[in-house]
């Protein structure tokens, strides 16, 4: 790892359509409004680190650290 990674923090490759999903989405939404497939893309995304889940598990957000590198990157 450089040291350029290291100060700019560590990229997430996401796919074009999980990064569709996510500028379709937003930044908070409610689990029940999604349909299978996009309750999929969630779930990778909450894997990877993108979204977090709230603690009623009711609905999933963007974590603090990947607001600003996600909406850079869209």
């Amino acid at each position: 790892m450089k040291i350029h990674q290291i100060l700019h923090g560590i990229s997430i490759i996401i796919t074009n359509e999980e990064r569709d999903f996510v500028s379709r989405i937003g930044d908070d939404v409610f689990l029940s409004s999604l349909d299978n497939h996009d309750q999929w893309l969630a779930q990778n995304l909450i894997r990877k680190g993108v979204y977090e889940i709230s603690n009623d598990r009711k609905r999933i957000s963007i974590t603090d650290h990947e607001t600003t590198n996600i909406r850079k990157n869209i």
